[in-house]
């Protein structure tokens, strides 16, 4: 069966569904206010463009991210729009004791029923201040399988005390894992959301890959086959469901793409140096030149792993994606500075056409 990758006029729900993760990065330009109502307003566009759903996120305290509430913010995004789900990607389980969680999803799929998806990660705050802020104790990650756990009975009806308001259906439940949480997430019955560079077997290879990617067989990310074979049916899935997860930016020029990628690339890098992620630069104001050689070598890793080109050129890397990793759903991420590029993006990637094929 052919895993060939097209581009449409028509939306990417003839091939995998598409979905975006918007993690409302600032502009050194814009109050954050702003940011989270366009998060709002893309979300919009989004439906329009027949994409599957719009993911948001949960970060405390970073200069270069206003999305702190992804209940709030998912709320927001549903009430705006009709059709399209929404996702939390994700809500930190740390940061909240299970049974808050379980009222703002039985809440979420109250107000906005057979819409939402509900991603659950395990980091903890940034800093000792965020934690300390948080009341996160220094152990607060290691029982995040055990509150995924107490999550899941509450909104099952097997908890201590009765939810309210009580999930007329399960709202399906998704793991946030670089690879490491697959296990749990089969025995558990939950769905999985897998990214890093795990997932792209061409990110050495540039834009492009490499011949050596391109030989690698369907389904063998080793991750992925044994999520699959393990995975224990469950109220919230019958089957595995993974959506893998990559860093996209779609231009009509491979050079014109990688000006689009360059801010977060570049602030991701810098933040390894000064411990701070901040908020976007315009790309004209960047100079890879001017940095150090390991800064320009972190900046030029971090645009590697971004799925970025041309549409053609990113259609065939996110094919082989979707090859190796069998992934059921492509969740997008890459957030840029450029409004008028991110939006010509989004047109440009909704009319990618990614097909299932052998995987």
């Amino acid at each position: 069966m052919s895993t060939q990758s097209t581009v449409s006029t028509e939306s990417s729900s003839q091939g995998i569904p598409l979905s975006v993760l918007d993690r409302a990065l600032t502009r050194r330009s814009a109050a954050d206010d702003v940011i989270l109502r366009e998060v709002v307003d893309r979300a919009v566009r989004l439906e329009a463009l027949g994409f599957r759903g719009v993911w948001v996120a949960e970060h405390h305290a970073v200069p270069g991210i206003a999305g702190s509430s992804p209940a709030l913010l998912a709320s927001a995004v549903a009430g705006a729009t009709s059709r399209i789900r929404v996702g939390t990607g994700g809500i930190m389980v740390p940061a909240h004791p299970p049974f808050v969680i379980a009222e703002a999803v039985s809440t979420l799929e109250a107000l906005h029923p057979s819409r939402v998806d509900v991603g659950l990660g395990a980091s903890t705050g940034f800093t000792s201040a965020v934690r300390r802020s948080l009341r996160q104790d220094d152990d607060a990650a290691s029982h995040f399988e055990a509150d995924v756990e107490e999550l899941t009975d509450v909104l099952s009806g097997r908890g201590a005390v009765t939810l309210r308001p009580l999930p007329a259906a399960p709202t399906p439940l998704y793991l946030l894992t670089g690879g490491g949480r697959l296990p749990f997430a089969a025995r558990a019955g939950l769905g999985a959301v897998l990214g890093g560079p795990s997932v792209d077997p061409g990110a050495a290879g540039g834009v492009a890959g490499d011949e050596e990617s391109d030989a690698r067989g369907p389904e063998s990310h080793p991750g992925a086959t044994a999520y699959r074979s393990a995975f224990v049916p469950s109220s919230w899935f019958s089957a595995p469901r993974l959506i893998v997860s990559a860093s996209v930016a779609v231009a009509p020029t491979e050079e014109a793409a990688r000006r689009l990628a360059l801010p977060e690339a570049w602030a991701m890098a810098l933040s390894r140096s000064t411990g701070s992620f901040d908020s976007l630069l315009p790309a004209e104001d960047l100079d890879v030149a001017a940095l150090s050689s390991q800064q320009a070598r972190r900046v030029e890793q971090a645009l590697a792993s971004t799925v970025h080109g041309t549409p053609e050129q990113v259609a065939a890397r996110l094919q082989r994606i979707v090859r190796y990793t069998g992934a059921d759903e492509l969740l997008v991420t890459g957030d840029v500075s450029d409004r008028a590029g991110g939006e010509l993006s989004d047109r440009l990637l909704g009319q990618i056409v990614i097909q299932r094929g052998d995987v």
